[in-house]
C-alpha cells in the first residue's frame, strides 16, 4: 500500500498538498488535484482514516450502538441483520462505514455501557466519530434518551427519540398490524387473537393497537384471553400458541408480531393436530426469508428493510452536514398474501 509521502513525491507536491486533496480539496488547485487523484487511483491509495479524523475533526465513521450481549437475544433476530445490510449499503453510498461499539458484554474493556450512555458519547467525541445509530435490544429506550439530548447527530431505529440532533426512523407498525387483522376479519373470522412482541417494546406495542383498531373496525369484540405476549421469536411463538389452543374456546386465526414468532405458531398447531390454513389461519409481520419458503407459505405483513437504511443514512447525513435535523420517518407497510390463511 503506497503512503502520502510515496504519492507527494510521484505528484511533485508536498505531504501536505496530499492531504488536503483528500480532506480539504477545495484548498487545492484543480490541476494538482486531479493529477494527485489520478496517481492515487492507479496505486490504489487510500487515506489514513485516523489521520484524516485527526485532521478534519471528523471521521468517515458512524458508531452502532445495539447491546449484542448473549443474554439479549436481539442480535440474532433476521430481520434485524436485513436492516443492517441495507443501512450498511446506504452509509457506504455515502462515503461512510459503520463501526460497532463496544456493548455491556464488554464495557470493562471502553468504560462504556448502555447503563452508562455518557460513556458512549464521550467515546464518539473522543474518536471523532460522525454520529450514531441506535438499535433496541428490549430496554435500551431511556438510555437512548440521553444519547439524543447530548448534541451528537443520532438516528434511532424503532424508537422515538427527541433531541436537538437525534431522528428516527420507524415503520407504520400499527398501520401493517390493522390490515393484517382486518384481512383476518375479512376472511370470516371472528375468534382472531394475536400473539405480541414484548410488552413496552414501541413496535410491539404499535402492533397491539393496530390488531385492537381492526377488532373495533370489524364490529368484534375484544378478549383479552385472545392477547399473548411473546418476545418476536420462535419458541415465544410455540408457546403462546399452545395457551390460546387450551382455552376453551380457541381461535380460529392468529395474527402474530413476528414471522418467527408465527413459525412458532404453525409448529405449535402442527404438534396439536391442526392444518393451517384448514383449522387455523395465520399472519406474521416482517417478511424475513423463511415466511417465503416454510409451508405453507406466510401471509405477513412486509417492512421496508432496504429504505430503512437509506433514511437513517439520509437523516443521519443531514445532520452531519449540517442541512438540519430531519423530521421522524415512518415507513410504510403492506399486506403480502400467501398461504397461511386460505382464500
Amino acid at each position: 500500500m503506497p503512503t502520502g509521502r510515496e504519492i507527494a513525491q510521484l505528484c511533485g507536491v508536498s505531504v501536505a498538498t496530499v492531504s488536503r486533496v483528500f480532506n480539504q480539496p477545495e484548498t487545492v488547485n484543480e490541476e494538482t488535484r486531479q493529477r494527485v487523484l489520478r496517481v492515487a487511483k492507479e496505486l490504489d491509495y487510500r487515506p489514513n482514516e485516523s489521520a484524516r479524523a485527526l485532521s478534519t475533526k471528523q471521521s468517515t465513521m458512524i458508531g452502532l450502538v445495539w447491546d449484542t450481549d448473549h443474554r439479549r437475544p436481539g442480535w440474532r433476530h433476521p430481520y434485524l441483520q436485513d436492516l443492517l445490510i441495507g443501512l450498511k449499503s446506504a452509509l457506504s453510498a455515502h462515503g461512510y462505514h459503520l463501526l460497532m461499539l463496544a456493548t455491556s458484554g464488554d464495557a470493562r474493556e471502553v468504560g462504556a455501557s448502555l447503563a452508562d450512555p455518557v460513556g458512549y458519547v464521550n467515546m464518539t467525541r473522543r474518536h471523532h466519530l460522525g454520529g450514531l445509530v441506535l438499535i433496541d435490544s428490549g430496554s435500551d429506550a431511556e438510555a437512548f434518551g440521553t444519547f439524543a439530548q447530548s448534541g451528537v447527530p443520532c438516528v434511532a431505529l424503532d424508537v422515538a427519540v427527541e433531541g436537538p440532533r437525534a431522528t428516527y426512523v420507524t415503520s407504520d407498525n400499527a398501520g401493517g398490524a390493522r390490515m393484517a387483522t382486518l384481512h383476518l376479519a375479512g376472511l370470516g373470522h371472528s375468534r382472531i387473537a394475536t400473539i405480541t412482541g414484548p410488552p413496552g417494546n414501541e413496535p410491539s406495542d404499535a402492533r397491539v393497537a393496530g390488531y385492537r383498531a381492526a377488532l373495533r373496525e370489524a364490529g368484534l369484540a375484544p378478549r383479552e384471553d385472545y392477547v399473548v405476549s411473546g418476545d418476536f421469536y420462535r419458541a415465544s411463538g410455540i408457546a403462546a400458541m399452545q395457551r390460546l389452543l387450551a382455552l376453551d374456546e380457541p381461535p380460529t386465526a392468529v395474527f402474530t408480531a413476528s414471522d418467527e414468532m408465527a413459525v412458532g405458531a404453525l409448529l405449535a398447531a402442527r404438534a396439536a393436530g391442526l392444518q393451517v390454513p384448514r383449522d387455523l389461519a395465520l399472519v406474521g409481520f416482517d417478511d424475513i426469508e423463511i415466511a417465503s419458503v416454510v409451508d405453507p407459505a406466510l401471509t405477513t405483513v412486509s417492512q421496508d428493510k432496504p429504505g430503512f437504511g437509506v433514511a437513517a443514512a439520509k437523516a443521519i447525513m443531514a445532520m452531519i452536514t449540517g442541512a438540519g435535523r430531519e423530521e421522524p420517518v415512518v415507513l410504510p407497510t403492506r399486506l403480502v398474501v400467501r398461504q397461511s390463511c386460505g382464500s
